[in-house]
């Protein structure tokens, strides 16, 4: 990783030096953002860097259709989150293990038939991390909804990449898009057609950079990928382990709402039932062994551990290093 990525992990996870003129003013309308949108930490020998993509605006009923609309109405209350919609967080994960530079997802993109200006941010915070894209050797995908390849059919954006760049992801997944079923999903309409057509989109451009693995692939030394299912049938998590230390990347095994109701069924779910199967043992094994959890739907920066809270768990958010 760059030397500013460094730099971020020693002094402050923001690590962007706001000029005098984007400074904080009453009344004075900023130019730059003045909140922090990356936060580096090593585990190990094994650099890794948060970087979130902005957030995407869904309504509540989306992570619990299955519950009763009083309770999560409650649960909602409670959190101190609006009643009808509010902004779903969207972050991806840089990896630099030895010779090789992983991104793990590829963010929302920025699909000109959807308003969502605070979303589709990944590139260009990439760019402001001093990460260049033909520096990237490899791409971790942990599905292919379209909030985790989206970036890479923006315009422009496949011309950068390394043309020998390898695009890690599971054959099932691959499968299932070729045809998708979403009877068993409860998304607002649109959503299954933009999906559709992403995902169509993706394969078409970046099919000759795939490399299928079945259920386990080591991606680089210390990065191990290991298809889950449930979410959608090739959905995977990233495990990245450096001596004593490991951090497992879930993508949307785990939402915020899954440690309190770990069986509520989020709208997106193509197997609700073993997705819910799939989020419990994950978080089950991540509160036995302590190690880390970095999610693309947990507040930024998403990193923390799992502890169990009765019959549910608890989110224990790390304490950010300055």
């Amino acid at each position: 990783m760059s030397q500013s990525a460094t730099k971020t992990r020693t002094s402050g996870p923001q690590e962007i030096k706001i000029p005098a003129e984007n400074t904080f003013h009453p009344g004075k309308p900023g130019t730059g953002e003045l909140v922090p949108s990356r936060y580096a930490l090593r585990i190990g020998e094994i650099d890794v860097m948060i970087v979130s993509d902005g957030v995407l605006p869904l309504p509540t009923q989306m992570l619990g259709h299955n519950a009763d609309p009083a309770v999560r109405a409650t649960w909602m209350q409670n959190m101190f989150l609006p009643a009808d919609a509010f902004d779903w967080p969207l972050n991806a994960v840089v990896v630099r293990s030895g010779e090789q530079t992983i991104l793990l997802d590829a963010g929302l993109g920025l699909d000109p038939d959807l308003n969502l200006p605070r979303a589709g941010q990944l590139v260009k915070r990439l760019a402001a991390a001093d990460i260049d894209l033909a520096s990237v050797t490899d791409l971790v995908l942990t599905h292919l909804h379209m909030d985790h390849i989206g970036g890479l059919v923006v315009e422009g954006v496949k011309e950068r990449l390394r043309p020998d760049l390898r695009i890690h992801v599971a054959a099932a997944e691959v499968e299932f898009w070729e045809a998708p079923d979403f009877s068993h999903t409860q998304m607002p309409q649109g959503f299954p057609d933009a999906l559709r057509a992403t995902a169509k989109k993706f394969l078409n451009e970046y099919r000759s950079y795939l490399r299928l693995f079945d259920e386990e692939h080591e991606v680089a030394p210390g990065v191990i990928a290991r298809r889950t299912g449930g979410h959608t049938p090739g959905h995977c998590v990233i495990r990245v382990a450096s001596g004593s230390d490991a951090l497992t990347f879930a993508g949307d095994a785990v939402f915020a709402v899954g440690f309190d109701q770990p069986d509520w069924h989020n709208g997106f779910e193509h197997d609700p039932e073993e997705a819910a199967r799939v989020r419990v043992d994950l978080l089950r094994q991540l509160a036995t062994n302590g190690e880390l959890l970095v999610a693309t739907h947990l507040p930024f920066p998403s990193l923390g551990r799992v502890a169990v809270a009765g019959d549910a768990f608890r989110w224990v958010p790390v304490f950010w290093d300055y």
